[in-house]
């Protein structure tokens, strides 16, 4: 069973943890490199440096040296947390003051069209900033004092993590499942009484199952907030969901690694069948001539991508409404309710985890034998999707999935391969994808 997280003892762990990181050298505008499973310490590293300017980077621990060092590389960090027991040793230093929230956003690694990954980097924000940022989250998802967060989802994604720190920030705490189980999920649920947690719909799909399976029931009377996101949740899914936790608790949102489009109660939902929500406060919506959905937001949620300029700006547009976004999602918007049409078809989304073909096929490339690569996404009953790839060439299957195994961490590796005799390509050379 995991432990609670106060926010008092999280405030005391935040104060060493700035500490040891002073006490090594590290300043504001520094980076510090985290990967490592996630813990409700890992919460702490992460609020202890960001209250101190020092940003925080989380990182995928299944992630290969080949991943890994790419990222270290670029990103050039102060400080590398790569076992439980360095992350341990920063709660043993002097404490030390902290400002009053967070004077930065972790930078998380998304990768791409381009299969290099990028830093999502916003800055160091000003006092107004940061409290704007906070303010906005707890108004939005009503986190207070009386919260008790349950992590179920990696803690190192951005969601997790941002739910994580924004229950601890309001007063409220927390506690992290080391991995989403059923049967543990449930003994939390009935031991600890959470009101609150974020998931992706593969958890709710192997929820569902597993009291199916067993005949069991769950008592979900102390949540007041399941909020829900990542992947397409389908409408019997949904509803099941509906049914379990209550009308009046499940949201769901929009949005990605660079930043939030939309939020949508369950009513919402049942009223225009479909959305996504509206746009989320203080941000505005839209969708251009070719269907691309593109997001205005305030000044706290500007961004950058680390060391890419060029790739910083053909996301970034002026509109009438400000500076605005896209991650190159498809939609609508009709009377102010965002519907997704389509994600990009460079994007794969497995149990919530966003995999992205060109990482997969530069990881492959090299391959002695291999001529052509594609990897692309096949529809799977628990895990959304599963990502497969299609080869010309005389290299065996073993050589493709040994190297996968070296290169690449589990989400990304393909579960199937299939030898053809050339790939579908449009007339300038894309592969089409959707054909495969």
């Amino acid at each position: 069973m995991p432990d609670v997280l106060t926010a008092a003892d999280s405030e005391t762990a935040q104060r060493r943890i700035a500490g040891s990181l002073r006490e090594r050298g590290l300043r504001a505008g520094d980076r510090v490199v985290l990967s490592v499973p996630g813990s409700a310490d890992y919460v702490s590293v992460v609020l202890g440096a960001a209250r101190t300017g020092i940003v925080p980077v989380p990182l995928d621990p299944r992630l290969t040296a080949y991943e890994r060092d790419a990222i270290i590389d670029d990103v050039e960090p102060a400080l590398v947390i790569d076992d439980p027991e360095d992350l341990a040793a920063l709660l043993g230093g002097e404490p030390t003051e902290l400002d009053d929230r967070p004077r930065c956003r972790p930078m998380h690694f998304t990768s791409g069209t381009t299969g290099r990954p990028k830093g999502v980097w916003s800055g160091l924000l000003t006092p107004e900033n940061a409290a704007a940022l906070v303010e906005e989250e707890r108004d939005l998802w009503g986190f207070h004092r009386g919260d008790r967060h349950l992590v179920v989802s990696p803690i190192y994604h951005s969601a997790p993590l941002r739910f994580a720190t924004g229950t601890l920030l309001a007063g409220g705490s927390i506690a992290v499942l080391p991995v989403f189980e059923p049967y543990a999920f449930a003994q939390a649920v009935a031991d600890l009484r959470p009101t609150s947690m974020f998931c992706v719909p593969a958890h709710l799909q192997r929820l569902f199952t597993w009291l199916d399976e067993h005949d069991s029931t769950l008592d979900t009377s102390s949540f007041r907030l399941v909020a829900h996101a990542g992947a397409p949740c389908p409408e019997p899914l949904r509803r099941r969901a509906y049914d379990t936790f209550g009308i009046g608790v499940v949201w769901e949102f929009y949005g990605s690694t660079e930043g939030q489009f939309t939020a949508c109660p369950a009513q919402e939902w049942l009223d225009h069948r479909g959305t996504v929500g509206r746009a989320r406060p203080g941000r505005v919506v839209t969708a251009d001539g070719d269907g691309q959905l593109w997001c205005a937001v305030p000044g706290w949620a500007r961004f950058e991508y680390w060391h890419a300029p060029d790739k910083t700006r053909s996301v970034w547009k002026e509109t009438p409404d400000g500076p605005a976004f896209t991650v190159g999602d498809l939609g609508r918007v009709e009377d102010g309710y965002v519907y997704l049409d389509a994600r990009r078809e460079d994007l794969i989304i497995t149990g919530g985890v966003n995999v992205y073909p060109a990482e997969v096929e530069a990881a492959l490339a090299d391959a002695a034998g291999l001529v052509d690569l594609a990897v692309f996404g096949r529809d799977d009953p628990r895990w959304g999707q599963r990502v497969c790839a299609a080869y010309v060439g005389d290299v065996d299957e073993e050589t493709l999935r040994a190297i996968a195994n070296e290169r690449l961490s589990p989400p990304k590796r393909p579960k199937t391969y299939e030898r053809v005799a050339s790939l579908p390509r449009t007339a300038t050379g894309k592969v089409r994808r959707t054909e495969l």
